[in-house]
């Protein structure tokens, strides 16, 4: 289910948002993540954690990704993994988000072309 209020956030040329699909909260990106948004990033990501345990990163509206913003997904993909949740990417394009694949991020954490094919993935994993 969708939710009505999705949580939103901008600076200039950097835009957050969330939304609720059942037990799923979806976290879209547009624009550059940096050492400038990624503090925004944390804090929406923090939010959006603390209302469920699975949560989609929607990265295809990302122009370009930093070690720091790197960092922020790394931290809390981690602390999602130690209290039985879940992690999933989606829509990165590589020549937008390479930290994820010089990392390996891109084969540790799940990586799906876009956020139906992640939905559709938590939905057939439930019991």
């Amino acid at each position: 289910m969708l939710s009505a209020n999705p949580l939103e956030c901008s600076l200039e040329g950097f835009r957050l948002s969330s939304e609720y699909r059942g037990d799923v909260a979806i976290v879209t990106i547009h624009g550059d993540l940096d050492i400038v948004s990624s503090r925004e990033l944390d804090e929406h990501m923090t939010r959006a954690r603390r209302q469920q345990s699975r949560l989609i990163l929607d990265l295809a509206g990302v122009d370009f990704m930093d070690t720091s913003s790197l960092a922020v997904i790394v931290g809390h993909w981690k602390k999602l993994e130690a209290s039985g949740g879940t992690l999933m990417l989606a829509g990165a394009r590589y020549q937008y988000t390479k930290t994820l694949w010089v990392t390996g991020l891109a084969g540790r954490i799940p990586l799906y072309e876009n956020v139906e094919q992640a939905v559709a993935a938590t939905d057939a994993a439930l019991p």
